[in-house]
């Protein structure tokens, strides 16, 4: 089978949409079908990658690292017919994904979108008009989604909230998957060797992008509280966004040194990621936003438990109780949480055993078995391709 990937974001940008993308796309390859992604090229990054196609693009105003693809390619309308393609799967509502569903139309493709975001959880990167912007938003992404064929969304949660909205195309759950066959060879020593963290010091861990929406002034505020209770703690943050800076004079206004307390250390390639997992002891998560939350799974495919804030997507990852522990969000909740499995060895070990079981069921080449079946369900029969009366041109402009 021939599918099309459309997206807005994809390497060498970090984000769970491109985890998702690249993980999908290796097993898919795995499975003997041909992938062809379009997306936005990025400044100096020349990665000569085959199937993939770049879009000229400009640097977001409100993220210099995430750019805009303007949404015309010589040469495409071409292309597409040449590929053939039986399958169009977008990523975004927004740019990348009304060119993909505009070829889907036109060569009665049957398309596929993963509602990947929560996209009005993202409004305050609008300078003005939040509520109105919230609004515009949920209205426009439930219209998408009635414009595919299927929707796929990583959590039970996320297809509820759909199923509560205007959304009357079929969803299905689809997580995104860990690709097991990475965690073999680890080298576990990773972070104390290169940070020269002491033995006994307990390694807490969050990995994912340093933005508003993943509330990480919350989680250095409740380490800070963690510290005081459990002092041969340390937090790392892998990762690598707009709010580094405030952050870091964040742990110092807190009285905390960036070298042995609170570490960054940028964005990593996965291979790093996997030994920076199983260098620590644990995972914590603050973000209220997920619908997801791949870094979850992957922490626990390398045996980590999770303390995170109970939110969208998070409670469908983690068990509370089971291979975490799942709190408010207040402050002190949360650092009690951190506390008490650190303290708790039996506790702490039986959560590290159901953790790997987790990761076990969510594995890479599990998920993509699912996404081939549906797959080849709307490919059997899609076509031909129920009529829409309403053009999405109508909301830009043609």
């Amino acid at each position: 089978m021939k599918i099309g990937i459309f997206t807005d974001s994809y390497k060498p940008y970090t984000s769970g949409v491109v985890t998702s993308i690249m993980t999908f796309k290796e097993e898919l390859s795995r499975l003997g079908h041909e992938i062809f992604v379009f997306a936005p090229k990025y400044p100096h990054y020349n990665e000569d990658e085959d199937g993939v196609y770049r879009f000229y693009s400009l640097p977001s105003p409100t993220n210099p690292d995430f750019t805009l693809a303007i949404p015309i390619l010589p040469g495409l309308n071409m292309l597409i017919k040449k590929l053939n393609l039986d399958i169009i799967h977008v990523h975004s509502p927004f740019t990348m994904g009304r060119v993909g569903l505009r070829y889907a139309r036109k060569y009665n493709i049957p398309i596929v979108f993963t509602f990947h975001t929560l996209y009005d959880q993202y409004v305050h990167y609008v300078p003005v008009a939040h509520e109105l912007a919230k609004e515009v938003t949920i209205k426009y992404s439930d219209y998408f989604c009635n414009q595919c064929d299927h929707v796929v969304v990583p959590t039970s949660e996320v297809e509820q909230i759909l199923h509560n909205r205007e959304v009357k195309t079929p969803v299905t759950v689809i997580p995104t998957g860990v690709p097991l066959h990475k965690y073999t060879k680890t080298n576990g020593n990773w972070l104390r060797s290169q940070y020269d963290i002491p033995e006994g010091t307990r390694i807490l861990l969050f990995a994912g992008r340093l933005t508003r929406e993943k509330n990480l002034e919350f989680l250095i505020k409740a380490f800070k509280k963690i510290k005081n209770e459990i002092v041969n703690t340390c937090l790392v943050l892998t990762a690598q966004g707009p709010q580094e800076s405030e952050l870091k004079k964040l742990v110092l206004d807190l009285g905390m040194s960036l070298e042995k307390d609170v570490i960054f250390t940028g964005s990593v390639p996965f291979d790093i990621l996997v030994d920076i997992y199983f260098s620590s002891d644990l995972f914590v998560f603050s973000s209220m936003t997920e619908t997801q939350g791949l870094v979850l799974i992957e922490a626990m495919a390398a045996g980590l438990p999770v303390v995170a804030v109970r939110a969208y997507g998070v409670q469908d990852m983690v068990d509370n109780g089971v291979n975490g522990f799942l709190t408010s969000p207040n402050l002190n909740d949360f650092a009690d949480a951190v506390c008490t499995l650190l303290q708790n060895d039996t506790t702490y070990c039986r959560f590290q055993k159901n953790a790997l079981k987790k990761a076990e069921s969510l594995s890479s080449a599990n998920m993509a078995q699912k996404l081939e079946a549906l797959y080849n369900r709307l490919y059997e029969t899609n076509r031909p391709r129920r009529h829409r009366t309403i053009d999405i041109t109508s909301w830009f402009g043609s």
